[in-house]
């Protein structure tokens, strides 16, 4: 079952490429500019066909997006059926076209899950109390300490806790982060049987608690570590507690009536945070630049830290899928709506080479009452395509390093 959900959630991550060129595509259509080309990824194309409407459908080899091709792109163009001849509403409603399409997608999907159940993963995620029903809670494994009862009993990330007991008596239901420190506490130091869930099959495992002693020995040593500065993107070892691991708490959560103002908070609560994680990557960015300059191998370090652990590239994006895909297709649906969300929001940002980008360029130089030259117009896309590439190779060496 994971590895369908996986399947699934790969496939509808390319849909939203999909999604977000269709909606280019056809509202070029209605306002009249000719289409030569929509492409799935960039470039080297793999597979092409010349449709009846006379543009031509391509998939390519590298996996950073999508593409429509218009005829006569550069805005001073003005031939009629081009993009540079239509009107400057018809312009924006092409370049806003993409953004929208996500949008609505991420609108939909979460309105969707409001209704059958959408995972809390958020901090204080947004709900109306009065209208809520929490129909499944889960406790997920997140991080396992080396040499811990856990590791011992062979407990993996990503694992889901269903119960712990004394070897002999009977296992005690894992129903929250709560009552589960609450029923290691009462065993420390006891052999005990673990059940478990990995890939929709049921496990156990034995292994042995640590005593309360060694767990209140692990807290002192923390506290003297967290005082100490990290000059790489790792984590400190954490106390993990009798059985050494780091815990998630997994609901599910169903609305009714509140459901479309659920997916609305829902949505405006990523989007903050996205700007968030955008604002500490490009800070970051600025001080592995600043480091790099002068030579200040702590900046350097911070930065190149602060810049990769915001943000993830095609990896990271593909581990977080295959990892999401132990959790059920509501999750994976809420993944997908988070990054049609993203999709949304980078696209919108005055990033060159991006919708954002072009749409900003084009409103400015109409303010300026400036026209906007093909060669300037093409030195600011490849720039930007450049800059966006260097990135994309930046952020997927980090999380080769992060997740392998």
């Amino acid at each position: 079952m994971a590895l369908l959900i996986l399947i699934v959630g790969i496939f509808l991550f390319i849909s939203l490429v999909v999604v977000h060129e269709f909606g280019h595509f056809i509202m070029a259509r209605r306002n009249g500019v000719d289409i030569e080309e929509f492409g799935i990824f960039f470039p080297p194309t793999i597979y092409k066909r010349k449709t009846k409407g006379g543009w031509l459908f391509t998939i390519n080899s590298i996996p950073l997006g999508g593409f429509v091709r218009l005829k006569g792109e550069h805005d001073g163009d003005t031939e009629p059926g081009t993009f540079g001849a239509a009107s400057m509403l018809a312009k924006t409603k092409i370049m806003s076209a993409g953004i929208v399409m996500n949008l609505l997608t991420a609108l939909v999907l979460l309105l969707i899950l409001a209704l059958v159940g959408i995972p809390n993963i958020l901090p204080n995620q947004y709900t109306i109390k009065s209208d809520t029903k929490v129909t499944s809670q889960k406790i997920i494994i997140g991080e396992v300490e080396k040499g811990s009862p856990a590791a011992k009993a062979g407990l993996k990330s990503q694992d889901i806790l269903t119960g712990i007991g004394k070897v002999g008596s009977k296992p005690i239901e894992v129903k929250n982060a709560n009552n589960l420190s609450n029923i290691t506490k009462s065993l420390a130091g006891d052999k005990v049987n673990v059940y478990f869930s990995r890939g929709g099959h049921s496990q156990m495992a034995t292994t042995t608690l640590l005593a309360s002693s060694v767990v209140t020995s692990s807290q002192n040593a923390y506290t003297k570590e967290i005082n100490q500065t990290k000059l790489d993107c790792s984590n400190i070892t954490l106390p993990k507690g009798y059985l050494g691991i780091s815990k998630t708490e997994y609901s599910l959560q169903k609305s009714t009536w509140s459901a479309p103002v659920v997916a609305a908070g829902v949505a405006t609560q990523v989007t903050a945070l996205t700007f968030q994680g955008l604002g500490h990557a490009v800070g970051g960015l600025g001080s592995l630049i600043a480091g790099a300059v002068t030579g200040n191998s702590t900046a350097r370090s911070n930065g190149q830290c602060n810049a990769t652990s915001e943000v993830s590239g095609p990896v990271g994006i593909f581990v977080i899928l295959k990892e999401g895909s132990q959790l059920g297709f509501r999750f994976m649906l809420f993944i997908i709506a988070v990054i049609s969300l993203s999709l949304a929001i980078m696209n919108f940002l005055p990033i060159p080479a991006l919708d954002g980008g072009k749409l900003w360029i084009t409103l400015f130089m109409r303010a300026i009452k400036r026209p906007l030259s093909a060669k300037r117009e093409d030195f600011i896309n490849v720039a930007g395509f450049l800059f966006l590439i260097g990135l994309v190779i930046l952020i997927t060496i980090a999380d080769v390093q992060r997740f392998f």
